[in-house]
């Protein structure tokens, strides 16, 4: 019986007498996959880390075996430890765009790992080409001349995850990979992984939230609750028929992509926003073309698309975060001929200007100013926007608990990170509320309820939104409306209840059955109701 590429005996880390994995064993065996899975900071990440050695002098690693392919991890130092990352281990992490380096061409950047591991220029050059093929980038042949920022989230992961396969490492760690994601990339992403995996014998340890995706693409799973592993066995068994009640917990809070909204809101057939003629191009390249729109007050608007598909540039233009061609016009800012919005004409009764429109993104991390504590930026949200109450009541309105307000973002978790990002934008009477992608970094257990925060602060204070994610069951869980992006036009809105059956555009219906093939595939979901994918 061949030993296991991957075993790990005994994992324990602490940080300052601090436990945060607690005796944690599991093995991967050469072509295997296996999946960790928990709620944020139940040391997911921490335990892939010590694969690496990379978790700094700070953290205190014991265990009896950390073996990767033959190296005692523990044992390296020195040039073994970098042979070791070089040539055994690569890691692709949530956020590409703290991973890619923002002064560099991005083919220039995988070039340079073919370089490390001994290809001659030419022969980097292609090899570039070819992976960005593969991982699906468009223009494969021009787009490693772009930088990171000039490309949208998901086509920067792809890139990450290009760089991380052509070095063929022993062992392949994701964390979190396709976070940015839309499904049918995603798709198509892990397909090429299982397909290299199968052909090249390598391992890899899948660390996510996205329990279908795990389930999908894993052959055993483990379960971290506070450190803890709860949990383990076949990804079938694990996720299908759970036996921990943490495990069941998660498996109930997964969004089910068969339900529509929970509770409709009260619309109103008045046009808050009209959108005509909206174009924006980037040194050349359209990513928005010609998109006309009406968004009426008090609704949920759901936007979906690929991966560049245009919907975060849609969301800046309707904040007023991107210039842009057409125009935006709103019961409270109008725009002016050349598609740059005037400042708002809204006041409150105390005759202070309030911005017309908020943001929640989907970097809780980058929008919150890590120098104020949860307090002062509460407070300032209320002052601006024309707020009632104070920073205890409205942080108790999104469910916060009130020793936090003295503490800075740094001291949060990513839940908490993002319902004080929340609660920044409904502070006060604001009529559009854009929500770009507020929920694809957390748990699902975390996305649920924070799903159910911004449900119930639209339903209180008639807010209109618009609601952009990758994740059908997600925008289905919020949207009264779901528009579908398609190279930057929008190619479909429907009625969110009615997608499956009114959604009839190509696009639609490649996001709706790759949405549903990988539900299926894991076992967490029925056919799709009037036809739309094969059962």
């Amino acid at each position: 019986m061949t030993e296991p590429l991957v075993r790990v005996e005994g994992l324990t880390v602490a940080y300052r007498g601090v436990r945060v994995v607690d005796a944690v064993s599991f093995t991967i065996e050469a072509s295997g996959s296996y999946g960790l899975v928990g709620e944020s900071g139940s040391g997911k990440s921490t335990a892939a880390g010590t694969l690496t050695a990379s978790l700094g002098p700070d953290a205190d690693v014991r265990a009896t075996t950390i073996d990767v392919d033959g190296s005692d991890v523990l044992a390296l130092r020195g040039e073994r430890l970098r042979r070791f990352r070089r040539d055994v281990v690569a890691v692709v992490h949530q956020e590409p765009g703290l991973a890619l380096n923002p002064t560099m061409p991005v083919g220039r950047q995988v070039a340079e790992v073919l370089r490390a591991i001994g290809a001659g220029h030419r022969e980097a050059e292609v090899r570039t080409v070819e992976a960005f093929t593969r991982v699906g980038l468009p223009d494969p042949d021009t787009i490693g001349v772009r930088y990171p920022h000039e490309l949208s989230g998901g086509q920067q992961q792809r890139v990450a995850i290009a760089m991380a396969l052509v070095s063929r490492p022993r062992l392949l760690v994701l964390d979190e990979p396709t976070t940015g994601l839309d499904s049918t990339v995603e798709a198509g992403i892990m397909a090429l992984i299982d397909e290299l995996r199968e052909e090249t014998g390598f391992a890899t340890l899948l660390i996510s939230h996205n329990l279908p995706l795990v389930a999908a693409h894993c052959d055993r799973v483990g379960v971290l609750r506070r450190g803890v592993l709860v949990e383990e066995g076949s990804a079938a068994a694990v996720l299908g028929a759970p036996s921990d009640p943490y495990t069941v917990q998660l498996v109930e809070a997964l969004p089910d992509i068969t339900a529509g909204k929970a509770a409709r809101g009260t619309t109103d057939d008045e046009v808050l926003v009209r959108v005509r003629g909206l174009r924006k191009e980037y040194d050349g390249a359209v990513a928005l073309d010609g998109i006309d729109l009406d968004l009426h007050r008090g609704e949920i608007l759901g936007v979906v698309g690929e991966s560049g598909s245009g919907k975060t540039t849609f969301g800046r233009a309707l904040a007023g975060l991107v210039r842009h061609d057409g125009t935006i016009t709103t019961a409270a800012s109008p725009d002016d001929d050349r598609g740059r919005r005037t400042r708002s004409a809204r006041s409150d009764d105390r005759g202070r200007r309030t911005p017309p429109v908020q943001v929640v993104f989907q970097n809780a991390d980058a929008s919150l100013n890590p120098r104020r504590t949860v307090r002062q930026v509460l407070g300032r949200a209320i002052r601006l926007l024309g707020g009632e109450g104070s920073a205890e009541d409205l942080a108790a309105r999104v469910g916060l608990d009130a020793e936090v307000l003295d503490r800075r973002p740094a001291q949060l978790s990513g839940g908490q990170k993002q319902r004080v990002a929340i609660a920044r934008a409904f502070a006060g009477p604001v009529p559009l509320v854009v929500c770009d992608e507020p929920t694809s970094a957390l748990d699902v257990s975390v996305q649920a309820r924070i799903l159910d925060l911004v449900l119930d602060l639209q339903r209180t204070t008639g807010t209109t939104c618009v609601f952009v994610s990758h994740d059908l069951a997600v925008v289905r869980r919020v949207a009264d409306r779901i528009a579908v992006i398609d190279a930057g036009r929008i190619v479909d809105v429907v009625p969110a209840e009615r997608l499956f059956d009114e959604g009839r555009h190509p696009r639609t219906r490649e996001l709706v059955e790759a949405a549903f093939d990988l539900r299926r595939r894991a076992g967490l979901v029925a056919p799709v109701p009037g036809g739309v994918v094969d059962a």
